[in-house]
């Protein structure tokens, strides 16, 4: 009869040291008696022990995975200068790990990976767009140099290659910015096998400033000769129009404008000390009249500015407090020297705080609501029980109506102001047009919500209670 093998001695846990053991911890980030427990079964092999560690804790992982993650975190990441910025939302089981330090630090170590990576649209493999992969199959298949492969060979080759495409599109397959040994989705499942409840990355944006937008090439000798006309016209017309407001001067009695009144202009216009002392001088000290006049003329200028290419600015980011909405939001200027200044600065940071405060929004103008919508809108409201009785012609406006309103809640621009309701947001961009004199436009935004969306487990403690104890 054949003996059975002995299995080989285990390591004597007396006989694992401190030294070991810390080492082990190190590398692995498990606890101290599970590196000791490791290292006990390994016979004190450190890389034999990481290998048990990870196998222990990855099977641990995949079996969280199938758990519901509707908690967590949306953070955001903006890169010095203001040119590229991510929003990120990262999800977990419960509130409790969602604000723990360890999970908070994924979730901004997520942000960074995401920033350091141009080439990801999206999160996983899967979420790569079939249409796409098969546009690609296509240019590759017509590729000169599968020619003179075997046609069977020639699936093979060219399936590997846009697995190689996926790849690069995925979050989860690059490399760790921290540790390029690992790639995200490791990081991910050693997170889950760490903290003990299932994490998902599930959706994040990148904007990087003025992507895009068509810059405009300058002539600059045809730019100065058409200023230098321009110049010349204005001082001509200026020439002729003098006597005349002479004329209107002398005929017009002079105006004693306070300085006090002059300050309380200022505080309610934002406009220059000369010109709120003028715009009160036209108007016969009514601050009310004052202010139309100051807004007329500083509207106008800005209409003029509005066509302009704008292709610097600022991205900016809001997360409000909890980590439990994030707002990502690019606004665009003529140049960087305007960008860099502080009144650009507070107003960007402005827009990103209204946004958070917008939970309705979906577009910037109302010229970007989709039409598809509006006409799927349009079909309900005719049907509406309250306009059968209307005649035709009125029934359509008062349909054109409802959807007008329809798509103004829906538009950025056309909300009322939160730091002054009396104002809509496309008149404060107006003004700041007219203040810091260059075209300034909102280009994007993004709105993040934790979970929305998500279908939360509806937990039945009892029967959990019971299965945890195996008498289910």
């Amino acid at each position: 009869v054949e003996t059975p093998k002995a299995e080989a001695p285990k390591a004597d846990a007396g006989g694992i040291s401190a030294a070991m053991v810390k080492e082990l911890r190190a590398a692995s980030g498990a606890g101290m008696m599970d590196c000791k427990k490791a290292l006990a079964e390994c016979n004190g092999d450190i890389e034999e022990a990481k290998d048990f560690l990870r196998k222990k804790g990855l099977a641990s992982a995949d079996k969280k995975s199938g758990r519901i993650a509707a908690e967590g975190s949306v953070c955001s990441y903006i890169h010095a200068g203001a040119k590229l910025g991510v929003l990120v939302e990262v999800n977990c089981e419960t509130d409790f790990v969602g604000r723990g330090e360890k999970f908070q630090e994924l979730v901004n170590d997520m942000a960074m990976q995401i920033a350091a990576c141009p080439g990801v649209s999206v999160v996983s493999v899967e979420d790569v767009s079939k249409e796409m992969l098969e546009k690609e199959r296509a240019i590759e298949m017509e590729k000169e140099d599968l020619a003179s492969k075997p046609e069977n060979i020639r699936g093979q080759i060219v399936q590997g290659r846009l697995d190689k495409i996926a790849k690069e599109m995925a979050l989860l397959e690059q490399p760790f910015v921290k540790d390029t040994s690992k790639t995200v989705a490791e990081v991910i499942k050693a997170a889950i096998a760490e903290i003990g409840e299932n994490i998902q990355v599930r959706r994040f944006e990148r904007y990087n400033l003025g992507e895009g937008i068509a810059k405009k090439e300058e002539d600059f000798a045809a730019e100065v000769e058409a200023q230098s006309k321009a110049m010349a016209a204005k001082a001509a017309e200026k020439k002729e129009e003098a006597p005349k407001e002479e004329e209107k001067a002398s005929d017009a009695p002079k105006v004693e404008v306070s300085a006090k009144l002059v300050k309380e202009l200022r505080a309610a216009s934002g406009a220059g000390m000369m010109d709120c002392k003028k715009a009160l001088a036209e108007n016969n000290n009514d601050i009310e009249a004052a202010k139309d006049f100051l807004k007329k003329k500083g509207l106008a200028s800005a209409d003029k500015k509005a066509g302009r290419v704008a292709a610097e600015g600022a991205i900016a980011s809001y997360i409000h407090a909890g980590s439990r909405l994030g707002v990502l939001v690019e606004v665009n200027c003529e140049t960087d020297f305007v960008a860099r200044g502080d009144t650009f600065k507070e107003l960007v940071n402005d827009m990103a705080m209204q946004i958070a405060a917008c939970p309705q929004i979906e577009v910037v103008a109302v010229e970007d609501v989709s039409q598809a919508m509006l006409d799927r809108e349009r079909a309900i409201e005719l049907e509406k029980e309250d306009l059968a009785s209307k005649p035709e012609a009125m029934r359509e406006k008062i349909v054109e109506g409802r959807l007008g309103k329809i798509a103004k809640e829906m538009a950025l621009l056309e909300q009322a102001y939160i730091k002054d309701t009396s104002k809509t947001v496309a008149e404060v961009i107006k003004a700041s047009i007219a203040e810091i004199g260059e075209n300034i436009q909102i280009r994007r935004f993004e709105r993040f919500v934790l979970g929305e969306g998500i279908e939360k487990k509806q937990e039945d403690f009892a029967a959990e209670v019971a299965a945890q104890t195996g008498k289910a």
